[in-house]
């Protein structure tokens, strides 16, 4: 009977377990032991990704502080004993450089106080400190904006919709409960983007538009906005890159970006925090005259070709298959890039620590890239990618147009962290469920630490992508979102304080054994049918 028991039981490992080239999932125990040693208890991930934001921060791609944290992550990388360390340039240019030099807003009347506020990136500078007269422009259709022909020159124009403010009655910060995560288990299939919402959204973008021109023409000297209506307040200001008036026809990889050498000549352009900007309107539609000084000193860097930082450690028997690991370096300005995503480059760093201190070499070799111009599009890992891997040719058709190249057939995996500070609670599949039984036995040493779920769906946003495009194995890891939507990304408040080492060095351990296990094991990771 016990014979009969133990037949039946290896017969049903057989037809559901794992079989993609090996009968089970080797789980190295010894070696899981060594990375939680060495992450939890010898962790240097607080003090990269200090370096990172409170000394290197902010990143903006190409300006003196993205240079400058890719030269300390080089150093780091170096300083652990990786291999092939490198800046890896790109074969496009990215464009100009940009950083801010000063800046004060200031309400001079008919109360005084100072604006809490914040430039957009590549916005163009003034010259010294300037006071000029605020006009709120109240434009619900492009007929609106004859009754403000003539009124506009040498104003500084406070452009958009006053925000509505409501009270915090949802915490900040969270962590998933487990009917989420049960919620994200048993997810299925998505259905496509709805083209309605984009029709929509196209319709808001012609009438900003003919505000833009309107102002530019009228002779205006800057520009305000609140700060976006998603979902911030108490003094958090959410700013990215500076407009560049285009007609809302023209497609979004036609677009002419901010940072472009060819970019026209805009205004100046500052976002407001919602309250600050919301008192300045109620001040105006009172018939009080708002009088505002604005200093406003920028730099922009030439245009240049976009890098990566990329670093290894070699392999043995497999050495010419290749595991990646990777986050983006780069960040936006109005923080430090703490959350987004310094918080990513340093687990990746200190991940590659940790595997270098093992004293094993893995079977293939394992690579990590620190990847430039995500903010502006995924740049920098879509175009490693296009020069490495292999690249979609037509858009439109996701896997019939793909063209490999020879090393896309040695690549087995690449794992990714861009959610913010918060700790793993399992992994996004990317609608490749051929990989779901290997990543439930390897998130299996992590359960007591509430990584298990494993969910079919997939995640938008981050260099995963890049890989996925082309039917390679990439993945994003689910984590807590802690204050990553409601307070943190995009934001002034993305800054050290906010980071949580705990949850970092989670992150790192795990991290390393995914690697490991993807280095290590008799086949590659499959891929999509």
């Amino acid at each position: 009977m016990r014979r009969l028991f133990i037949f039946w039981i290896a017969l049903a490992l057989c037809i559901t377990g794992i079989s993609y080239g090996q009968t089970t999932e080797k789980i190295d125990t010894v070696i899981l032991r060594k990375i939680k040693a060495e992450g939890l208890d010898r962790s240097q991930v607080l003090d990269i990704i200090g370096y990172l934001t409170d000394v290197h921060g902010p990143r903006l791609t190409n300006s003196p502080g993205y240079k400058n944290a890719a030269a300390y992550a080089k150093q780091k990388l170096e300083g652990f004993g990786l291999s092939n360390v490198h800046y890896d340039t790109w074969d496009e240019d990215f464009g100009r450089g940009w950083f801010l030099k000063k800046f004060s807003l200031q309400n001079l009347g008919p109360v005084y106080f100072p604006v809490t506020a914040y430039p957009k990136a590549w916005s163009p500078g003034v010259k010294g400190a300037i006071k000029a007269d605020a006009v709120f422009l109240d434009v619900k259709s492009e007929a609106d904006l004859a009754k403000y022909k003539g009124q506009l020159k040498g104003k500084i124009v406070l452009f958009g919709a006053p925000v509505a403010v409501h009270p915090g009655f949802k915490p900040d910060a969270t962590r998933f409960n487990d009917s989420t995560l049960l919620a994200m288990a048993n997810a299925g299939f998505e259905p496509p983007f709805d083209m309605r919402r984009l029709n929509a959204m196209m319709g808001n973008q012609q009438l900003t538009y003919a505000k833009w021109k309107f102002v530019e023409a009228e002779g205006a000297i800057a520009v305000l906005e609140p700060s976006p209506a998603i979902r911030l307040e108490d003094g958090t200001v959410l700013v990215a890159a500076a407009t560049i008036p285009q007609p809302a026809g023209i497609p979004f990889d036609k677009r002419i970006r901010a940072q472009s050498g060819s970019a026209p000549t805009i205004l100046p352009q500052v976002v407001v925090a919602d309250e600050h900007y919301n008192r300045m309107v109620r001040q105006i539609q009172r018939g009080l005259p708002v009088k505002l000084e604005l200093t406003l000193e920028t730099e922009f860097t030439p245009v240049e070709k976009g890098f990566n930082v990329i670093a290894e450690i070699p392999g043995t028997d497999l050495k010419d298959e290749v595991v990646m690991i990777g986050a983006h370096l780069d960040s936006w300005h109005a923080g430090t890039g703490a959350t987004d995503n310094a918080s990513g480059s340093a687990v990746m760093i200190e991940t590659m620590r940790i595997l270098k201190a093992l004293g094993t070499a893995p079977r293939r070799t394992i690579r990590i890239g620190l990847w430039g111009g995500e903010e502006q599009g995924l740049i920098g890992s879509r175009n490693y990618v296009k020069r490495t891997l292999g690249e979609r040719l037509d858009k439109s058709a996701p896997y019939d147009s793909i063209q490999l190249k020879p090393a896309a057939e040695k690549f087995a995996a690449y794992f990714n962290m861009d959610n913010g500070t918060g700790k793993y609670r399992g992994i996004y599949l990317q609608q490749n469920d051929n990989v779901r039984s290997i990543f439930r036995e390897w998130l299996k040493p992590f359960a007591d630490m509430g990584a298990s779920t494993i969910t079919y769906s997939n995640t938008t946003g981050t260099d995963h992508q890049a890989f996925d495009a082309i039917g390679l194995p990439g993945f994003q890891f689910i984590q807590d979102p802690i204050e990553y939507s409601s307070r943190t990304h995009h934001t002034s408040m993305d800054v050290f304080d906010k980071v949580i080492e705990a949850d970092l060095k989670q992150n790192a351990v795990i991290t390393a054994f995914f690697a490991w296990q993807a280095a290590n094991r008799e086949a590659k990771l499959p891929r999509k049918n």
